[in-house]
């Protein structure tokens, strides 16, 4: 995907900054759905709550057919899902801990 700046003068690193903290700032579910309803297309957020209703099976060591038998979210996606758990930047991991401390997501 080719990452440019509407602003020339602002670099896509600062914005993708201001995103994250316009995320984080934010205080409830229901605040956070209303930015995610605001900021992504219906076809975006599906493509989000797929890979994330895949992360506790994957943490709880279930097979990808399983996986893909249990939600209908393709192997690919799962695939993909599971390189960034392990390979990735530790955000899906982090995200799932607090989500539900002391246990899988």
């Amino acid at each position: 995907m080719k990452r440019r700046s509407i602003d020339p003068e602002t670099p896509a690193d600062s914005a993708e900054t201001s995103l994250c903290e316009a995320l984080a700032a934010l205080s409830s579910v229901d605040e956070m759905r209303a930015f995610l309803h605001d900021l992504c297309t219906p076809a975006e957020i599906e493509v989000m709550v797929d890979r994330w209703r895949v992360v506790p099976h994957l943490l709880e060591g279930r097979s990808y057919r399983e996986i893909h038998e249990r939600t209908s979210v393709s192997i690919t996606t799962i695939g993909r899902v599971a390189r960034y758990l392990n390979q990735g930047s530790g955000g899906y991991m982090a995200a799932a801990a607090r989500r539900n401390p002391g246990g899988a997501a």
